[in-house]
Protein backbone atom coordinates (compact mmCIF):
# COMPACT_ATOMS: atom_id res chain seq x y z
CA UNK A 1 0.00 0.00 0.00
CA UNK A 2 1.07 3.61 -1.09
CA UNK A 3 1.51 6.14 1.46
CA UNK A 4 -1.76 7.77 2.29
CA UNK A 5 -2.65 11.63 2.44
CA UNK A 6 -3.08 12.05 6.76
CA UNK A 7 -2.45 15.11 7.56
CA UNK A 8 -3.27 18.99 6.72
CA UNK A 9 -0.27 21.18 5.77
CA UNK A 10 0.12 23.35 9.31
CA UNK A 11 0.29 27.16 8.09
CA UNK A 12 3.79 28.46 7.79
CA UNK A 13 2.20 31.96 9.32
CA UNK A 14 -0.08 31.16 11.97
CA UNK A 15 -2.33 34.27 12.98
CA UNK A 16 -3.79 34.27 16.65
CA UNK A 17 -6.75 32.15 17.67
CA UNK A 18 -9.61 33.74 19.62
CA UNK A 19 -12.03 31.87 20.95
CA UNK A 20 -16.10 32.78 21.25
CA UNK A 21 -17.24 30.04 23.28
CA UNK A 22 -15.13 27.76 25.63
CA UNK A 23 -17.03 24.80 26.68
CA UNK A 24 -15.71 21.41 26.43
CA UNK A 25 -15.29 20.74 23.07
CA UNK A 26 -12.56 23.32 23.60
CA UNK A 27 -11.43 21.98 26.06
CA UNK A 28 -11.02 18.57 24.95
CA UNK A 29 -10.38 18.66 21.03
CA UNK A 30 -9.64 22.20 19.55
CA UNK A 31 -6.99 23.42 22.08
CA UNK A 32 -4.90 19.83 22.46
CA UNK A 33 -4.89 19.79 18.33
CA UNK A 34 -3.95 23.75 18.08
CA UNK A 35 -1.43 23.24 21.19
CA UNK A 36 0.21 20.41 19.34
CA UNK A 37 0.41 22.80 15.64
CA UNK A 38 1.81 25.18 18.01
CA UNK A 39 -0.81 27.85 16.85
CA UNK A 40 -0.87 31.18 18.72
CA UNK A 41 -3.59 31.03 21.53
CA UNK A 42 -4.96 34.78 21.99
CA UNK A 43 -7.63 34.42 24.48
CA UNK A 44 -11.39 33.33 25.17
CA UNK A 45 -14.79 34.85 25.54
CA UNK A 46 -18.07 33.12 27.13
CA UNK A 47 -21.11 34.51 28.81
CA UNK A 48 -20.18 31.68 31.44
CA UNK A 49 -16.92 33.90 32.80
CA UNK A 50 -15.87 31.37 34.83
CA UNK A 51 -15.66 28.90 31.90
CA UNK A 52 -13.90 31.03 30.28
CA UNK A 53 -11.61 31.29 32.95
CA UNK A 54 -10.68 27.72 33.61
CA UNK A 55 -10.33 27.33 29.84
CA UNK A 56 -7.74 29.78 29.41
CA UNK A 57 -5.99 28.58 32.14
CA UNK A 58 -4.54 25.64 30.15
CA UNK A 59 -3.13 28.02 27.92
CA UNK A 60 -0.02 29.91 28.91
CA UNK A 61 -0.81 33.89 28.72
CA UNK A 62 -3.70 33.47 27.51
CA UNK A 63 -6.25 36.35 28.43
CA UNK A 64 -10.20 36.06 29.37
CA UNK A 65 -11.66 38.94 27.21
CA UNK A 66 -14.09 41.20 29.28
CA UNK A 67 -17.08 41.52 26.71
CA UNK A 68 -17.60 40.23 23.11
CA UNK A 69 -16.76 43.34 21.43
CA UNK A 70 -13.31 43.24 23.23
CA UNK A 71 -12.86 39.63 21.91
CA UNK A 72 -13.53 40.77 18.22
CA UNK A 73 -10.96 43.46 18.30
CA UNK A 74 -8.60 41.72 18.84
CA UNK A 75 -6.17 42.84 15.92
CA UNK A 76 -5.35 39.95 13.21
CA UNK A 77 -7.22 37.50 15.03
CA UNK A 78 -8.86 34.10 13.38
CA UNK A 79 -11.69 33.45 15.34
CA UNK A 80 -12.84 30.06 16.39
CA UNK A 81 -16.45 30.48 17.18
CA UNK A 82 -18.32 27.02 19.77
CA UNK A 83 -21.47 28.49 20.70
CA UNK A 84 -24.98 26.96 20.07
CA UNK A 85 -26.16 27.71 16.38
CA UNK A 86 -28.89 29.96 17.74
CA UNK A 87 -26.43 32.17 19.11
CA UNK A 88 -24.55 32.28 15.84
CA UNK A 89 -25.41 35.18 13.92
CA UNK A 90 -25.43 37.27 16.44
CA UNK A 91 -21.83 36.33 16.94
CA UNK A 92 -20.76 37.02 13.33
CA UNK A 93 -22.28 40.35 12.88
CA UNK A 94 -20.18 41.89 15.68
CA UNK A 95 -16.76 40.09 14.22
CA UNK A 96 -14.48 42.45 12.39
CA UNK A 97 -15.60 42.95 8.33
CA UNK A 98 -13.81 40.25 6.62
CA UNK A 99 -12.40 38.05 9.20
CA UNK A 100 -11.43 34.46 9.22
CA UNK A 101 -14.06 32.47 11.45
CA UNK A 102 -14.48 28.89 12.00
CA UNK A 103 -18.06 27.75 13.11
CA UNK A 104 -18.85 24.92 15.01
CA UNK A 105 -21.17 22.48 13.67
CA UNK A 106 -24.42 22.42 13.39
CA UNK A 107 -24.65 25.24 11.31
CA UNK A 108 -27.69 26.53 13.07
CA UNK A 109 -30.80 24.88 13.73
CA UNK A 110 -32.37 24.17 10.50
CA UNK A 111 -31.82 25.11 6.44
CA UNK A 112 -33.46 28.50 7.20
CA UNK A 113 -31.31 29.41 10.50
CA UNK A 114 -28.11 28.13 8.09
CA UNK A 115 -28.94 30.13 4.58
CA UNK A 116 -29.20 33.49 7.67
CA UNK A 117 -25.62 32.69 8.85
CA UNK A 118 -24.38 32.45 5.14
CA UNK A 119 -26.26 35.36 4.29
CA UNK A 120 -24.61 37.12 7.30
CA UNK A 121 -20.73 35.81 6.01
CA UNK A 122 -21.57 37.46 2.72
CA UNK A 123 -23.09 40.53 3.93
CA UNK A 124 -19.96 41.08 6.07
CA UNK A 125 -17.58 39.35 3.74
CA UNK A 126 -16.09 36.67 6.17
CA UNK A 127 -13.79 34.13 5.09
CA UNK A 128 -16.04 31.64 6.97
CA UNK A 129 -16.21 27.70 7.47
CA UNK A 130 -17.77 25.02 9.44
CA UNK A 131 -15.78 22.82 11.63
CA UNK A 132 -17.04 19.52 9.79
CA UNK A 133 -13.92 18.30 10.98
CA UNK A 134 -14.92 14.41 10.64
CA UNK A 135 -13.31 15.00 6.84
CA UNK A 136 -10.32 16.18 8.84
CA UNK A 137 -9.44 12.85 10.19
CA UNK A 138 -5.90 10.81 9.24
CA UNK A 139 -8.11 8.04 8.14
CA UNK A 140 -10.76 9.92 6.07
CA UNK A 141 -7.77 12.22 4.61
CA UNK A 142 -6.71 8.76 3.51
CA UNK A 143 -9.69 6.87 2.74
CA UNK A 144 -10.60 10.53 0.24
CA UNK A 145 -6.91 9.83 -1.33
CA UNK A 146 -8.15 6.33 -1.92
CA UNK A 147 -11.39 7.47 -3.95
CA UNK A 148 -9.93 10.45 -6.00
CA UNK A 149 -6.73 9.02 -7.31
CA UNK A 150 -8.95 6.02 -8.76
CA UNK A 151 -7.47 3.24 -6.30
CA UNK A 152 -11.26 1.82 -5.05
CA UNK A 153 -12.50 2.53 -8.78
CA UNK A 154 -16.17 3.59 -9.13
CA UNK A 155 -18.13 3.47 -5.83
CA UNK A 156 -20.77 1.14 -5.75
CA UNK A 157 -21.55 0.99 -2.12
CA UNK A 158 -20.94 2.53 0.94
CA UNK A 159 -22.03 1.68 4.35
CA UNK A 160 -22.33 3.55 7.78
CA UNK A 161 -22.73 1.76 10.70
CA UNK A 162 -22.69 3.08 14.21
CA UNK A 163 -24.31 1.38 17.36
CA UNK A 164 -23.32 3.05 20.21
CA UNK A 165 -24.96 4.82 23.21
CA UNK A 166 -24.10 7.98 23.04
CA UNK A 167 -23.53 10.02 26.63
CA UNK A 168 -26.71 12.59 25.81
CA UNK A 169 -26.74 13.94 29.31
CA UNK A 170 -23.16 15.60 28.74
CA UNK A 171 -25.04 18.34 26.69
CA UNK A 172 -28.43 19.22 28.05
CA UNK A 173 -29.03 22.10 25.91
CA UNK A 174 -30.54 19.21 23.76
CA UNK A 175 -32.95 18.62 26.24
CA UNK A 176 -36.44 19.33 24.55
CA UNK A 177 -35.15 20.13 21.05
CA UNK A 178 -37.12 19.36 17.99
CA UNK A 179 -33.63 18.04 16.05
CA UNK A 180 -31.30 15.80 18.39
CA UNK A 181 -29.69 12.85 16.84
CA UNK A 182 -28.77 13.43 13.20
CA UNK A 183 -28.69 17.17 13.82
CA UNK A 184 -26.06 17.13 16.32
CA UNK A 185 -23.88 14.24 15.70
CA UNK A 186 -24.90 12.15 12.63
CA UNK A 187 -24.75 14.83 10.78
CA UNK A 188 -20.78 14.19 10.65
CA UNK A 189 -21.90 11.22 8.45
CA UNK A 190 -23.74 13.04 6.14
CA UNK A 191 -21.04 15.37 5.48
CA UNK A 192 -18.66 12.85 4.68
CA UNK A 193 -20.34 11.12 2.72
CA UNK A 194 -21.14 14.20 0.63
CA UNK A 195 -17.03 15.21 0.51
CA UNK A 196 -16.67 10.93 -0.41
CA UNK A 197 -19.21 10.99 -3.25
CA UNK A 198 -20.55 14.26 -4.02
CA UNK A 199 -24.35 14.90 -4.14
CA UNK A 200 -27.16 12.70 -3.58
CA UNK A 201 -30.18 13.14 -5.50
CA UNK A 202 -32.92 12.86 -2.79
CA UNK A 203 -32.90 10.57 1.11
CA UNK A 204 -35.19 8.28 2.49
CA UNK A 205 -35.13 8.53 6.42
CA UNK A 206 -36.59 7.45 9.67
CA UNK A 207 -36.00 9.13 12.67
CA UNK A 208 -36.75 7.82 16.04
CA UNK A 209 -37.07 8.34 19.90
CA UNK A 210 -36.28 6.27 22.94
CA UNK A 211 -38.25 5.69 25.52
CA UNK A 212 -35.44 5.34 27.87
CA UNK A 213 -34.72 9.65 26.83
CA UNK A 214 -38.64 11.01 26.29
CA UNK A 215 -36.17 13.93 26.65
CA UNK A 216 -34.78 13.91 23.22
CA UNK A 217 -36.65 13.86 20.51
CA UNK A 218 -34.77 11.58 17.86
CA UNK A 219 -31.90 9.29 19.29
CA UNK A 220 -31.43 6.77 16.28
CA UNK A 221 -32.13 6.99 12.59
CA UNK A 222 -31.92 4.90 9.43
CA UNK A 223 -30.58 6.98 6.67
CA UNK A 224 -30.71 5.80 2.98
CA UNK A 225 -28.95 8.37 0.27
CA UNK A 226 -29.80 8.03 -3.46
CA UNK A 227 -27.08 7.96 -5.52
CA UNK A 228 -28.63 6.32 -8.53
CA UNK A 229 -28.73 2.74 -9.53
CA UNK A 230 -25.12 2.45 -9.20
CA UNK A 231 -24.06 3.04 -5.77
CA UNK A 232 -25.86 1.63 -2.49
CA UNK A 233 -25.68 3.92 0.70
CA UNK A 234 -26.88 3.55 4.08
CA UNK A 235 -26.59 4.85 7.36
CA UNK A 236 -27.63 2.92 10.20
CA UNK A 237 -27.36 4.98 13.38
CA UNK A 238 -28.46 4.16 16.69
CA UNK A 239 -26.82 6.26 20.16
CA UNK A 240 -28.79 4.33 22.46
CA UNK A 241 -26.95 0.74 22.63
CA UNK A 242 -26.39 -0.29 25.97
CA UNK A 243 -24.85 -3.59 25.71
CA UNK A 244 -21.12 -3.91 26.46
CA UNK A 245 -18.45 -3.49 23.91
CA UNK A 246 -19.33 -6.68 22.02
CA UNK A 247 -21.38 -5.36 19.61
CA UNK A 248 -20.84 -2.02 19.03
CA UNK A 249 -20.16 -0.42 15.87
CA UNK A 250 -18.61 3.02 14.51
CA UNK A 251 -17.29 2.35 10.83
CA UNK A 252 -17.78 3.46 7.58
CA UNK A 253 -17.19 0.84 4.72
CA UNK A 254 -16.66 2.35 1.14
CA UNK A 255 -16.70 -0.40 -1.82
CA UNK A 256 -15.35 0.36 -5.35
CA UNK A 257 -14.61 -1.73 -8.54
CA UNK A 258 -10.94 -2.64 -7.69
CA UNK A 259 -11.32 -2.02 -3.33
CA UNK A 260 -12.40 -1.69 -0.32
CA UNK A 261 -11.90 0.30 2.37
CA UNK A 262 -12.85 -0.06 6.17
CA UNK A 263 -12.21 2.79 8.81
CA UNK A 264 -13.68 2.47 12.14
CA UNK A 265 -14.18 6.19 14.46
CA UNK A 266 -12.83 4.69 17.84
CA UNK A 267 -14.14 8.21 19.72
CA UNK A 268 -17.70 6.73 19.51
CA UNK A 269 -16.95 3.62 21.01
CA UNK A 270 -16.23 4.94 24.39
CA UNK A 271 -16.99 9.35 24.16
CA UNK A 272 -14.21 10.76 24.47
CA UNK A 273 -11.57 8.01 25.37
CA UNK A 274 -12.19 5.60 22.74
CA UNK A 275 -9.85 3.36 21.12
CA UNK A 276 -7.89 4.56 18.35
CA UNK A 277 -9.15 4.98 14.44
CA UNK A 278 -8.32 1.99 12.36
CA UNK A 279 -8.26 1.82 8.60
CA UNK A 280 -7.79 -1.42 6.51
CA UNK A 281 -8.01 -1.60 2.73
CA UNK A 282 -8.97 -5.11 0.88
CA UNK A 283 -7.91 -5.17 -3.06
CA UNK A 284 -7.70 -8.45 -4.57
CA UNK A 285 -9.96 -10.05 -1.62
CA UNK A 286 -7.42 -9.67 0.73
CA UNK A 287 -7.29 -6.87 4.06
CA UNK A 288 -4.53 -4.62 4.52
CA UNK A 289 -4.07 -2.80 8.10
CA UNK A 290 -2.99 1.25 7.16
CA UNK A 291 -0.94 2.56 9.57
CA UNK A 292 -2.82 6.13 10.68
CA UNK A 293 -1.30 8.89 12.65
CA UNK A 294 -4.26 9.46 14.09
CA UNK A 295 -7.91 9.87 15.52
CA UNK A 296 -11.17 11.69 14.77
CA UNK A 297 -10.22 12.77 18.84
CA UNK A 298 -8.49 14.97 18.20
CA UNK A 299 -6.39 14.79 15.15
CA UNK A 300 -8.79 15.72 12.90
CA UNK A 301 -9.54 19.09 14.94
CA UNK A 302 -6.34 20.16 13.13
CA UNK A 303 -7.48 20.33 9.66
CA UNK A 304 -9.97 22.77 9.66
CA UNK A 305 -8.15 25.89 11.40
CA UNK A 306 -4.99 24.71 9.34
CA UNK A 307 -7.21 25.02 6.22
CA UNK A 308 -8.62 28.32 7.10
CA UNK A 309 -4.81 30.42 7.98
CA UNK A 310 -3.78 28.65 5.30
CA UNK A 311 -6.77 29.69 2.71
CA UNK A 312 -6.33 33.31 4.30
CA UNK A 313 -2.85 33.63 4.00
CA UNK A 314 -2.55 32.21 -0.15
CA UNK A 315 -1.17 28.48 0.88
CA UNK A 316 -4.34 26.57 0.11
CA UNK A 317 -6.63 26.97 -3.14
CA UNK A 318 -9.67 25.89 -1.65
CA UNK A 319 -11.73 26.47 1.80
CA UNK A 320 -12.96 22.77 2.13
CA UNK A 321 -15.67 23.37 4.74
CA UNK A 322 -16.72 26.57 3.49
CA UNK A 323 -19.99 27.64 4.71
CA UNK A 324 -21.59 27.40 1.29
CA UNK A 325 -20.61 23.78 1.00
CA UNK A 326 -21.93 23.49 4.30
CA UNK A 327 -25.02 24.68 3.14
CA UNK A 328 -25.06 21.86 1.44
CA UNK A 329 -24.99 19.44 4.30
CA UNK A 330 -27.42 21.27 6.57
CA UNK A 331 -30.18 20.88 3.38
CA UNK A 332 -29.23 17.28 3.26
CA UNK A 333 -30.12 17.37 7.12
CA UNK A 334 -33.02 19.10 6.33
CA UNK A 335 -34.12 16.55 3.68
CA UNK A 336 -33.75 13.63 6.47
CA UNK A 337 -35.91 15.39 8.86
CA UNK A 338 -38.53 16.27 6.48
CA UNK A 339 -38.33 12.37 4.92
CA UNK A 340 -38.84 11.18 8.07
CA UNK A 341 -41.75 13.29 9.03
CA UNK A 342 -43.35 12.84 5.84
CA UNK A 343 -42.48 9.37 4.42
CA UNK A 344 -41.05 8.57 1.59
CA UNK A 345 -38.24 10.61 -0.19
CA UNK A 346 -37.28 13.96 -0.17
CA UNK A 347 -35.02 16.14 -2.28
CA UNK A 348 -32.34 17.95 -0.51
CA UNK A 349 -32.58 21.58 -1.68
CA UNK A 350 -29.91 24.47 -0.69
Amino acid sequence: MRDLLQVWPRPSRPRPIVFIGAGAIVRTAHLPAYTRLNLPIAGFFDVHVEQARATAAMVPGAIVFPSLDAAAAHAGAVFDVAVPGDQIVAILERLPRGAAVLIQKPMGADLPEAERILDCCRARDLVAAINFQLRFAPAMLALRDLITSGDLGALVDIDVRVVIEQPWQNWTFMVGAPRVEILYHSIHYLDAVRWLAGEPHGVYCKAVAHPATPQLRDTRSSIILDYGDSLRCSLVLNHTHKADATHKASQIIVEGTKGIARVTWGVNLNYPAGPPDTMQVASNGRWEDVPLRGSWFTEAFEGPMSNLQRFVAGEDDVLVSRVDDALKTMAVVEACYDSSARGGMSIAHD
